[in-house]
């Protein structure tokens, strides 16, 4: 059953086998979750930016990659959170899947010479993603796809720490801000989750405006999209 404070609105009852914690139709009836919607703007319009001057600059392929998977996460997250609708699940979830191997692509190419592609770890990272796409349409347990997006968080925090500490040493900044950037994101997305009632309580008390400021899963979208565009510039 939906929480009290959800209500009914045009894409009809949620079809996820997910819903975060603000308040279904709350401010739109046309979006399921208003703010969880618009704080995607932080994966679409930075990441385009880049792409057109990554085209520009003619640098390689890849870093255009990351671009625009940066960008399709924020398309399909925009889609999931304004229709809570399965088949929009799938659009915001696979794709962070995809963009993360490709993150990995980029990170272990950062020191060839050569405008080259490295097969190998081009086939790894494609069986991967198939097949977590399959386990996860089958089994739709949302928690084996946060392991799995997990695990290449983890492999690419591990070798960003280690590109900034023992080979670009003068790119620590920028390295350590993106990572607490995004560490920051994570932190509030648990306390979303965790201290949901709490939240919904507070902002029953709270002018509409002032309670936007308690939607912790729209500030997870934030400073993990601003955190992903400052690491694809690293």
């Amino acid at each position: 059953m939906a929480p009290a404070a959800d209500r009914e609105g045009y894409w009809g009852p949620p079809t996820s086998t997910l819903e975060w914690c603000e308040e279904n139709y709350a401010v739109s009836y046309y979006i399921a979750e208003f703010w969880n919607t618009v704080s995607n703007l932080i994966f679409i319009l930075p990441p385009i930016y880049g792409a057109i001057q990554t085209y520009k600059e003619g640098l390689e392929k890849r870093y255009l990659a990351a671009y625009l998977c940066l960008t399709a996460v924020g398309l399909g997250s925009w889609c999931f959170h304004m229709t809570l609708k399965y088949e929009m699940q799938l659009l915001d979830e696979l794709p962070m899947i995809y963009s993360c191997c490709v993150f990995v692509y980029c990170l272990y190419e950062c020191f060839k010479y050569k405008n080259t592609v490295n097969y190998p770890l081009l086939f790894l990272l494609i069986t991967y993603s198939f097949v977590v796409s399959i386990v996860y349409l089958n089994l739709k347990e949302p928690v084996f796809h946060q392991v799995m997006y997990g695990t290449l968080v983890s492999i690419i925090v591990l070798r960003s720490v280690y590109i900034v500490l023992w080979v670009y040493p003068w790119l620590r900044g920028l390295g350590y801000t993106s990572l607490t950037v995004f560490l920051m994101g994570f932190f509030l997305w648990n306390v979303d989750n965790i201290f949901c009632d709490k939240l919904r309580a507070l902002r029953e008390k709270m002018p509409p405006v002032v309670g936007a400021v308690t939607q912790f899963h729209a500030w997870w979208h934030i400073l993990t999209g601003l955190g992903s565009y400052l690491h694809i510039l690293l």
